[in-house]
């Protein structure tokens, strides 16, 4: 593996695969020094190396990481959107839960569905009135997402 320093410097390259690959090394580095120059590469105009770089962030499990992703949860796509939301429930904050409550309103319902199973996941009650409305979603999988996000939540909590 590259040394951070010139992974760091690869985050700029000219062409997309190194960017991409320079954020997967420093996803799996676990070297958390690297969360400030992916959080900055965020405005990649590739999609596949902003997707790469949000991964990363949630491979390095810091909360540091978690401002950059809740910024990432405003990506006009879609994937991106999905992956930050897959990335705050492997680091499991709290701060993620109001973020992620915003999500159950997104127009995608790939979206809707992941942030009602990483809401689930992290447990915090807050949660259940915001997914009380996915139950009438258009969509059966999203319906089932929220609901099993509620089971969860209300299971074990008189």
């Amino acid at each position: 593996m590259k040394d951070i320093s010139s992974l760091v410097t690869d985050l700029h390259a000219s062409t997309v695969k190194k960017r991409q690959a320079a954020a997967g090394e420093l996803g799996k580095s676990g070297n958390l020094s690297a969360i400030l120059p992916l959080a900055a590469a965020l405005s990649d105009p590739h999609t596949a190396v902003r997707c790469e770089i949000v991964q990363a962030l949630g491979r390095l499990g810091d909360s540091d990481a978690i401002p950059a992703l809740i910024t990432a949860l405003d990506d006009p796509e879609p994937g991106i959107r999905s992956a930050a939301i897959a990335a705050l429930g492997k680091i499991k904050d709290p701060a993620a839960v109001s973020p992620l409550i915003r999500c159950l309103k997104d127009k995608d319902m790939t979206v809707r569905i992941g942030a009602a199973e990483v809401l689930g996941k992290l447990g915090d009650k807050r949660a259940i009135q915001p997914l009380t409305p996915l139950l009438d979603d258009p969509f059966s999988d999203v319906r089932n997402s929220a609901q099993a996000a509620i089971h969860k939540l209300t299971k074990n909590n008189p």
